[in-house]
């Protein structure tokens, strides 16, 4: 696989860049859903019980969420190191065409393949 070129980590240091403002962004909107539901509030039910599992989604959104922006910072530390866009497996060039989905992969598709078989 051919090693990126200066433009394309560039690129991807962009995109990497946005999505942690993004993602940042998610976190700080998206944990009023993730509360517990209160006991004390005046609703029925069935109407609790679908609180608890908007709640229970929220939360996992959350979980998946905060996990990302960990790969973000990561995949933003590995750039500063100049570790960027290598399996870290494996050590080969990760592809720009994964990055370009995907830029907190740190994986080569071969490694991130072997590792979901397991």
């Amino acid at each position: 696989m051919r090693e990126l070129t200066r433009q394309q980590i560039e690129e991807l240091y962009a995109d990497l860049l946005t999505l942690r403002e993004g993602s940042r962004l998610l976190l700080e909107n998206s944990t009023e859903g993730a509360k517990p539901v209160g006991l004390d509030q005046p609703i029925g039910r069935l109407s609790r019980m679908d609180a608890m599992q908007q709640q229970s989604m929220s939360q996992a959104n959350l979980r998946i969420a905060r996990q990302r922006l960990t790969q973000i910072e990561t995949a933003l530390r590995r750039h500063s190191e100049k570790e960027y866009g290598f399996c870290v497996d494996c050590g080969e060039n990760i592809g720009y065409g994964r990055l370009k989905a995907r830029p907190e992969a740190p994986f080569c598709l071969d490694c991130q393949s072997q590792r979901e078989r397991k």
